[in-house]
């Protein structure tokens, strides 16, 4: 079985995130970037699968040389290449486009990408990516189990759980759930080291032209002053969850 696990280059969420260019920007200026949570329950889930079941794992990434560093985070943790397609994710049809591409011409069996990204969460590609390449799609993914062409999915619906029977090709989104969290790996030294080894191979991109674009940014809107109310005091916490903050 052939596995790609679709990775994003995201800022950490400790970064301070700010924007230039009279807010139609973001400032990159010392944001440290991770690998995309929802992406690396995938990973990890992968990881099982060439453990277990002997599957190889490659790992995508569209994006500049920037990116490079999250790839090679990839890798320490346990795939067996890179593919980098050497483009700026400009938004989610482009970034499909792309990797409709690598799927293709890699023939995989199993896509593994995720829900969404936590810097725009688009939650779009997925679903695009299975249309473009006629694979099978289920979304917010929390469990997954493959044997042979044949698959068993367990997504999150609304007020509950969905189990869903399908086959390879197979797109998921996936999300936390997928694998426990004390399951995620961070690389050892062997790992990092036998990264350096592992090819990263840089493609150029196919044409695709984006189908939306970011017209400005900004910042949620500063938190008011709390306002105390003595615990004997219910009628005034009535009154003000009532007139003022409308939540009853």
């Amino acid at each position: 079985m052939k596995i790609l696990v679709c990775i994003s280059h995201v800022p950490d969420t400790t970064s301070k995130i700010n924007f230039t260019d009279g807010d139609t920007k973001f400032d990159t200026n010392g944001v440290q970037y991770v690998i995309n949570p929802n992406d690396e329950f995938g990973l990890t889930r992968a990881m099982w699968f060439k453990e277990k079941q002997g599957a190889s794992v490659d790992v995508v990434n569209v994006g500049g040389p920037e990116t490079e560093p999250t790839l090679r985070k990839a890798l320490a943790i346990g795939a067996d290449a890179a593919i980098r397609v050497n483009t700026e994710a400009t938004d989610g049809f482009v970034v499909a486009k792309q990797l409709a591409k690598v799927v293709e011409d890699g023939n995989y069996d199993l896509i593994i990408a995720g829900r969404e990204s936590i810097d725009y969460n688009g939650a779009m590609v997925p679903g695009m990516l299975a249309t473009l390449t006629g694979a099978n799609f289920v979304t917010n993914c929390i469990s997954l189990e493959i044997d042979g062409d044949k698959a068993v999915a367990v997504r999150e619906i609304d007020g509950g759980k969905e189990t869903v029977n399908t086959s390879l090709p197979l797109v998921i989104g996936g999300q936390k759930g997928l694998v426990e969290e004390s399951d995620l790996r961070i690389p050892n030294m062997r790992g990092i080291m036998m990264a350096r080894k592992k090819p990263l191979n840089v493609l150029e991109p196919v044409e695709a032209d984006a189908k939306t674009s970011s017209v400005s940014y900004e910042k949620p809107a500063p938190k008011g002053a709390v306002k105390l109310v003595d615990a004997d005091n219910i009628d005034e916490l009535v009154n003000l969850l009532h007139n003022e903050a409308k939540v009853i």
